[in-house]
């Protein structure tokens, strides 16, 4: 369907720069009830680029513009009310929502056929429980084959393909990126509209495996490395002190490609995955302080692609500051 005309107004006054006057203008638009207006003001709230974010007011308006029946507002409404965006996590709710959209909607459809082959429970939570193999103790480096299936596999790889970019740093003081300066790859991560159930289970999945939680995560990460494609020997903490990645997860999504194993550098420690098998490390020493004997390396990829879903997951629940919205007073 078309965009209301409301919206071709907005898209009208932001297009010509008056981006004040297109920001009125969706708010006064969401505040009729114009199903295409909410939704796009929800997103708006997400992004904070324009608008002031605030991810309770997204959701609220996500939903508002569900019941006015947009279609693509189910779908994502669905998705904050699995992964917690905005308000606490309603994975029963999510889960009708879904199953609601059967039929209207592809992506709906994909999800509910891969959700039904998961081992979970009514409320998302893994059913079943993860016997992992220690392969170091000093770091602790642990693996479980067979820890997601290759068409979960498959699913994370054809979600993310169409947005991967070359991979960036993102400033923990400002939000902005940067290229990176280690890492040869391409990459995207799923954002909250992005973590949809089939993403949340899968995060769930990986907090139940390494005895944390999904909040203490950072958005799930897909690494794409093309031949020559490596990231440099790197530690996944910051500096002493303060919040720090405790632990890091890396499930393996490929394995037709040659070199790219991951390499321990201070033990000699080297690991090539097998699809759907996952890799964890502890970042950190017993009193919470950067291990120095994690360093490691994605070694270079010599043939094929290696592509690998990757979760860092922190001591506290991550905070990164918002953007710095261009009309601030909305």
């Amino acid at each position: 369907m078309p965009p209301s005309q409301s919206l071709i107004q907005v898209q009208s006054l932001a297009s010509a720069g008056r981006i004040a006057e297109a920001a009125a203008a969706l708010v006064a638009a969401a505040d009729r009830n114009d199903g295409d207006a909410l939704f796009e003001l929800a997103l708006w709230r997400i992004s904070g680029q324009i608008i002031r974010r605030d991810t309770a007011a997204a959701r609220t308006l996500m939903g508002r513009a569900a019941d006015a029946g947009h279609l693509e507002a189910k779908l994502y409404f669905a998705h904050f009310l699995a992964n917690g965006t905005g308000g606490e996590p309603d994975w029963q709710r999510a889960r009708q929502l879904l199953e609601g959209l059967r039929g209207q909607h592809p992506r709906a459809d994909e999800q509910l056929d891969l959700l039904r082959g998961m081992s979970i429970g009514d409320d998302g939570e893994p059913a079943t429980d993860a016997k992992l193999e220690t392969l170091s103790e000093k770091p602790l480096v642990r693996r479980l084959a067979d820890f997601l299936s290759a068409d979960e596999c498959a699913y994370l790889m054809r979600r993310a393909a169409p947005r991967l970019t070359p991979s960036v740093v993102i400033d923990r003081a400002t939000g902005r990126s940067h290229p990176h300066p280690v890492r040869r790859s391409d990459g995207t991560f799923f954002g909250v509209t992005e973590e949809d159930l089939v993403v949340n289970a899968i995060n769930r999945r990986i907090a139940a495996a390494t005895g944390t939680k999904p909040v203490q995560a950072e958005p799930l990460q897909i690494i794409h490395y093309s031949k020559g494609g490596e990231f440099r020997p790197h530690v996944d903490t910051g500096a002493p002190g303060g919040n720090q990645r405790i632990v890091t997860a890396v499930v393996y999504l490929t394995d037709d490609y040659e070199g790219g194993e991951t390499r321990f550098m201070k033990t000699g420690l080297s690991f090539r995955g097998r699809v759907g098998e996952l890799l964890t490390w502890r970042n950190v020493t017993a009193a919470g302080q950067p291990d120095p004997q994690t360093e490691h390396a994605g070694m270079p990829v010599t043939a094929g692609t290696k592509q690998i879903a990757s979760r860092w997951i922190w001591a506290k629940p991550p905070v990164f500051p918002p953007p710095t919205p261009a009309v601030p007073n909305l």
